[in-house]
């Protein structure tokens, strides 16, 4: 089988992911819900541990960082106000770094993360990370394509879980996030592997 040229490709946008010191960093949905109960996901804490390296990266460069929380109300696993719905310690916002509020899987549907990233001065070039790759990832990656932003993905530094199909199988949640990162590249951005493609490793304290 032969893969089909990406759509990237037909239209010309460029396949390079941007350096992380000329980006915005996005942090999506780092709480611990996922790592806990219900819904926690496969490979959560290998996320967690990369995502922690990727803050610590951009913080290290001067990259703005911005966090946002998914509120899904008291009593769910995604109350903000309950340890269940909390960013996980690993992440904790820094002083001054933004957090935004959102109730939809794309990050930029009714908040205010698109002033925020204009107050930051983005050029354009966001850095993503974050719960659930087929979810809030993939689609916060395609309201920032729709908004002229050019959104990289770091793969290590997002999980989801395994899912029933529409024919009744299970699909994995390694080929769920497989498949949800290569519609990503397909038009909507870029992804990389790994923090390392983006920045150095950042020397431990």
């Amino acid at each position: 089988m032969t893969a089909s040229t990406t759509l990237r490709e037909v239209i010309g946008l460029t396949q390079e992911p941007p350096r992380l010191s000329e980006s915005v960093l996005i942090m999506i949905d780092f709480q611990n819900t996922y790592r806990t109960g219900v819904m926690k996901l496969e490979g959560a804490e290998e996320a967690v541990a990369a995502g922690a390296r990727l803050l610590a990266a951009a913080r290290a460069a001067g990259t703005p960082v911005v966090h946002v929380v998914n509120d899904g109300g008291e009593g769910t696993p995604y109350d903000i106000r309950a340890e269940i719905g909390a960013l996980s310690d690993e992440v904790t916002p820094a002083e001054g770094e933004k957090v935004v509020v959102k109730g939809f899987p794309d990050a930029f549907r009714g908040t205010d993360l698109e002033e925020v990233l204009k107050d930051l001065g983005a050029g354009g070039d966001l850095v993503l990370a974050g719960f659930m790759t087929h979810l809030c990832v993939l689609f916060t990656a395609q309201g920032a394509f729709t908004l002229g932003y050019r959104p990289t993905v770091v793969a290590e530094a997002t999980a989801t879980r395994p899912l029933a199909a529409p024919d009744g199988t299970v699909l994995s949640a390694d080929a769920l996030a497989a498949a949800s990162l290569t519609a990503v590249s397909d038009l909507f951005g870029t992804v990389v592997h790994t923090v390392d493609e983006l920045a150095a490793p950042v020397p431990a304290a």
